[in-house]
């Protein structure tokens, strides 16, 4: 059996899982009740908000979100229904098709912002200096950058400061 965590260790993951579960609930609730929308549909507004034209091949969207494909289909139903945005087919090839944002989409998605920022910086941004958030960008940036998704052929082991020598 692997080691358990050490004190450390178990601060920094667990602290790390129980504040990104307390704050996606958070922001769940308020898109709900503020905007009418799910967190996931409000990431797919994002997405085409930021898209050229306002519109994505699905399964580039698909690719891109941190929803699993069929959940990012659902949310992109929901939305077309709501009349947030279209479904077009892909006359390039006749294959796919692509997400576009309407107008009360872009509106919604405006609005829903606005508010969605506030809650973030009201909820997680202010409780770091602008060092501790340059420091955490890092960390992310470090992240994202390796490979969390091969297998891992033997357990991590955490990095250990130096000791520093004591001076005589």
């Amino acid at each position: 059996m692997n080691e358990l965590l050490n004190e450390l260790e178990r601060a920094a993951w667990g602290g790390f899982v129980g504040t990104q579960g307390r704050l996606f609930q958070r922001i769940e609730e308020d898109l709900r009740q503020n905007s009418g929308i799910t967190h996931a549909e409000f990431e797919v507004l994002l997405r085409l908000r930021f898209a050229e034209g306002g519109r994505q091949r699905l399964q580039d969207l698909a690719a891109a979100s941190l929803l699993s494909r069929s959940g990012t289909s659902r949310a992109v139903g929901r939305l077309v229904r709501a009349g947030l945005m279209s479904r077009v087919d892909a006359e390039e090839d006749g294959r796919g098709a692509y997400a576009v944002l309407s107008a009360a989409g872009k509106k919604r998605f405006e609005r829903a912002a606005g508010h969605h920022l506030a809650l973030v910086r009201a909820q997680f941004l202010r409780h770091f200096s602008v060092e501790e958030l340059k420091v955490l960008a890092g960390f992310w940036r470090r992240l994202k950058a390796a490979d969390l998704d091969a297998p891992s052929p033997e357990p991590v082991t955490a990095r250990r400061s130096p000791r520093r020598r004591a001076r005589s």
